[in-house]
């Protein structure tokens, strides 16, 4: 490292090997933590950069939380219980201090969701009652640590070992909660659960599901737990939370809670795609195309999606090769979009044909059925429609759009009033 590299150097920042698209400089701007910068660092790099740069607090991440901990000359309690650190403070004297803020965060979801959820705060709700971490790995040390703190009786299922998948139900269907660690169902390899849905309504004493996953927002697990009317939530809180108490020794004051509810919710409406449903003709790309730029969001047109992907048209596949074979191709591009953030999609008009399609809408998106009375749609260049009839479809599909759909917007004749009611709809 340059002299030069270490005087401009961020006083704040994120280090790690890959870090891809983090949404840790966002958070942290909110919470005062700035300028905050990205350090993407090979493993000869690290001691060089963590001893020698002028930073004055770091997160870190995979692979070098054992290292971060080794490196440092004061640990916390949690960092000397578990052996890895996640956050490194630069005292006044040169000194370095790490601590485990993933342990609090997660603490501070367990408790809003006990709260919330279970009738009571997470030693009431929890003590002595067994709760399943999914996954072995490093992040799950954490995990099982703010959830024996709070009492709970803890089980570990992993892959080998003594407590694995395969007897998951038979073995713990008196579990009252579960928490994933694992990265199953992280992006960009969604929507997929380390359990299926079988297994977990097998779970007869199944009171709640965590996932530590964030994005996307509705994991497949939390997903699942939502269809069997368990209380679930995936990891937005958590990672808030471990960022304010790194952000707290960073700036040596505390920070409040509604101060990190606010921050969730500006990050789920910045991150949350909006998925146009509805009939063919309905207005879903004009009023698409124009919400995007209102919100300067990228816009795709699933239909449109298909074309530039395969050479051919709606119209042209199923004439070639018919409508299940489109089907096929449109769940697989609306999956390919879906799973991205911060996105304007609409859909064709048959994507609730296919019950798999729901999960791909949802799981990061808020889905808004765009409804238009039927004599104001028209049929031409829409071969099913004409096929079928406006009326036809309508009776076969209408119920699906409504159960599919979070918010109904009622067409105002114009795209662009439209678009501004979906705004107010969403809250945007």
């Amino acid at each position: 490292m340059t002299e030069q590299t270490s005087q401009n150097m961020a006083p704040f920042g994120l280090l790690g090997r890959k870090l891809g698209h983090s949404w840790s400089p966002q958070i942290h701007a909110r919470l005062g933590s700035v300028p905050y910068e990205l350090h993407e660092l090979e493993p000869e790099e690290l001691a060089g950069f963590v001893r020698g740069g002028s930073w004055r607090g770091l997160n870190v991440t995979i692979p070098y939380k054992r290292e971060a901990a080794q490196l440092a000359d004061e640990v916390s309690e949690r960092v000397l219980r578990l052996g890895v650190a996640n956050t490194l403070v630069r005292r006044t004297d040169g000194t370095i201090y790490a601590d485990n803020s993933d342990v609090l965060g997660f603490a501070w979801m367990l408790e809003r969701f006990c709260e919330r959820h279970l009738g009571g705060s997470a030693p009431e709700a929890l003590g002595a009652r067994k709760c399943l971490v999914l996954g072995s790995g490093g992040a799950s040390q954490a995990i099982r640590a703010a959830l024996e703190d709070a009492g709970a009786r803890v089980v570990t299922i992993s892959r080998t070992g003594g407590e694995t998948y395969e007897t998951l139900a038979e073995r713990h269907a008196d579990a009252t909660l579960m928490v994933n660690t694992t990265p199953v169902g992280m992006y960009p390899n969604c929507p997929a659960t380390p359990v299926s849905r079988e297994v977990m309504a097998r779970l007869e004493g199944l009171a709640g599901v965590l996932d530590i996953v964030y994005n996307p927002e509705r994991t497949e697990l939390c997903l699942i737990a939502e269809e069997l009317s368990i209380p679930s939530e995936s990891g937005l809180a958590m990672l808030v939370g471990q960022a304010r108490f790194s952000s707290e020794l960073f700036q040596g004051h505390a920070i409040e809670d509604e101060l990190l509810e606010k921050i969730e919710d500006e990050l789920r409406s910045l991150t949350r795609n909006v998925v146009l449903i509805g009939m063919p003709g309905a207005g879903k790309t004009s009023c698409g195309k124009r919400l995007a730029r209102m919100l300067g969001r990228p816009f795709v047109d699933i239909d449109e999606a298909i074309l530039a992907d395969t050479g051919r048209g709606a119209a042209q596949i199923i004439q070639e090769d018919g409508e299940d074979a489109f089907r096929r191709v449109e769940t697989e591009v609306t999956a390919s979009y879906c799973k991205r953030s911060g996105m304007v999609i609409a859909c064709g008009g048959g994507v609730v044909t296919r019950p798999q399609n729901r999960d791909l809408l949802r799981q990061n998106g808020r889905v808004v059925l765009v409804d238009r009375p039927l004599d104001e749609l028209s049929d031409k260049g829409r071969p099913v429609s004409q096929a079928k009839g406006v009326e036809r479809l309508a009776a076969e599909r209408m119920h699906l759009y409504h159960e599919w759909a979070d918010v109904i917007l009622r067409c105002t004749g114009s795209a662009q009033s439209d678009a501004e009611l979906v705004k107010e709809l969403l809250r945007l």
